[in-house]
């Protein structure tokens, strides 16, 4: 019954818009590897996407639940953001959703 019940569990997704100084996106790539790497209990993942072309992007981070992401917080990883505030031409928007569908590809596709 815990398998099932396990099944209906959503994950969530952190997601943080935001655009970087000009010139910065690659400096800043590196500082969201940095912080995300200190990352452990309910951590399920994360992308940095940039659009093409521009120094705007989207961090979307994967909890199994809210309350991990705030279990995780340390000193570490809030050096590392702090280092990478002054590189935001404004504060990111960001906001939590609940993950609906997962979707994978099948083992044929993920080559």
């Amino acid at each position: 019954m815990s398998e099932f019940l396990d099944f209906l569990k959503h994950k969530y997704a952190y997601v943080a818009i935001g655009e970087f100084q000009p010139g910065t996106f690659l400096e800043a790539e590196q500082l969201f590897e940095k912080a995300v790497s200190t990352y452990h209990d309910g951590f399920q993942g994360a992308y940095l996407l940039q659009e093409p072309g521009t120094d705007k992007g989207i961090a979307v981070i994967f909890w199994n639940n809210i309350e991990d992401m705030d279990a995780n917080k340390n000193e570490l990883c809030d050096a590392i953001l702090a280092q990478m505030a002054h590189l935001f031409t404004a504060p990111p928007q960001a906001t939590f959703y609940e993950v609906c569908s997962e979707i994978e590809a099948p083992e044929a596709v993920q080559s």
